[in-house]
């Protein structure tokens, strides 16, 4: 059954997804840096431990590497910059 009226078609347009909606890892990419993140928050019991906050980025980073997710500024995500020295 339809629920449209006349069983008219109507065209279907795909919207993107929203902020904070990206890929799977599906070949595990980064995997290791997510289970580290994870473990890390389970010990802390989900509070705002700034190591967590750490993994977090280095996670978000690898995602960012490996194309699962668009390049975004770190201060747009709440994560502090990297050093001049370090940066790629």
């Amino acid at each position: 059954m339809s629920a449209n009226p006349g069983n008219r078609l109507q065209k279907w347009n795909p919207t993107p997804p929203d902020r904070g909606a990206f890929p799977l890892d599906h070949y595990g990419d980064c995997k290791e840096h997510m289970q580290k993140y994870l473990k890390c928050m389970k010990l802390v019991r989900n509070e705002n431990a700034p190591n967590c906050r750490l993994l977090a980025k280095e996670y978000l980073a690898c995602r960012m590497e490996h194309e699962l997710m668009d390049r975004v500024e770190w201060k747009d995500l709440g994560l502090p910059e990297d050093d001049k020295n370090t940066k790629k």
